[in-house]
C-alpha cells in the first residue's frame, strides 16, 4: 500500500453524531477530541509521516456562547494532555492559525507544548486552532509587505514560506468526514493538487478501518499535477 506522506482531515460531524444518540453537542466534541489521539497513533503506525486536522476555525465563533465555551475548555484539557501524549508517541505538535485571537493561557500552553515537542522524531502532527485559509492568505500578505519584499521577487515558494504551513510538506490526501462536500476555508494554497477523499462516517466513528479504505483510495488515483499521463 502506497501510505501518502500528509493527511489532513476536517474532523466534521462531532455534534450531529451525538444529536443522532441523544446526547449535547458538546458530548459529540469531547468524544471527537479522544478520537485524535487515537487516529494519530493509528497514522503514524501506517507510516504517515505528517498529520494536519481543522479543530477550530474562524467561522466557529459565531456558534452559540455555552458550545465555543464549551469547545474552548476541551481545548485547554487536550493542550495540557498533549504534552504527555507528544513525548509519549514521540509526536512533534505544531499549531496554525491566528493564535493571538485565543486566551492567553491557552496561548501560553500551545507555547509550551509546541516548544517541549519540538524535538520528537515521530509523527508531525499539526492542529488548526482559530484557523481559515483567507485569513492566513492576509497574515501571509502582510508579512511580505512588512518585509519589503519588492514585487518581483514574489514567488509561490515565497508565499509558501509565509503560510503558518511554511516547512510542512503540503497534503497528499484530505479527508472530510461525515458527508460535507466543501473546504470550510481549509488549507486552500496547500491544497491545489491534493487528493479528496469525502466519507459519510462522523468523525467520532472514523477509525483504523476507514482510514485505510481512504487511504485504498489514494492509492487508486492517478496523480498528473496538470500534466497529462503518458500512454
Amino acid at each position: 500500500m502506497n501510505v501518502p506522506q500528509h493527511i489532513a482531515i476536517i474532523l466534521d460531524g462531532n455534534g450531529r453524531w451525538a444529536k443522532s444518540k441523544g446526547m449535547p453537542r458538546n458530548y459529540g466534541h469531547a468524544q471527537g477530541s479522544k478520537n485524535v489521539e487515537r487516529i494519530c497513533e493509528e497514522a503514524w503506525r501506517l507510516g504517515i509521516k505528517y498529520l494536519t486536522v481543522y479543530a477550530f476555525s474562524t467561522e466557529n465563533w459565531s456558534r452559540p456562547k455555552n458550545e465555543v465555551d464549551a469547545l474552548m475548555t476541551l481545548l485547554r484539557n487536550y493542550m495540557k494532555t498533549c504534552v504527555k501524549t507528544a513525548k509519549k508517541n514521540h509526536m512533534r505538535v505544531r499549531v496554525i492559525g491566528d493564535k493571538s485571537g485565543l486566551a492567553e493561557d491557552i496561548q501560553a500552553s500551545i507555547a509550551k507544548l509546541e516548544e517541549e515537542s519540538k524535538d520528537q522524531d515521530g509523527l508531525n502532527f499539526t492542529i488548526a486552532i482559530n484557523y481559515g485559509s483567507r485569513d492566513e492568505i492576509c497574515r501571509a500578505v502582510k508579512k511580505i509587505v512588512a518585509e519589503g519584499i519588492a514585487p518581483e521577487d514574489i514567488t509561490e515558494q515565497v508565499i509558501s514560506d509565509h503560510l503558518d504551513t511554511a516547512g510542512i510538506p503540503d497534503p497528499d490526501l484530505l479527508i472530510r468526514t461525515s458527508g460535507e462536500l466543501r473546504l470550510s476555508n481549509y488549507l486552500m494554497w496547500q491544497l491545489a493538487y491534493t487528493e479528496f477523499y469525502f466519507t459519510d462516517v462522523p468523525w467520532p466513528d472514523f477509525n483504523k478501518a476507514e482510514l485505510e479504505k481512504a487511504i485504498e483510495k489514494y492509492n487508486g488515483r492517478d496523480r498528473r499535477y496538470g500534466g497529462v499521463k503518458e500512454e
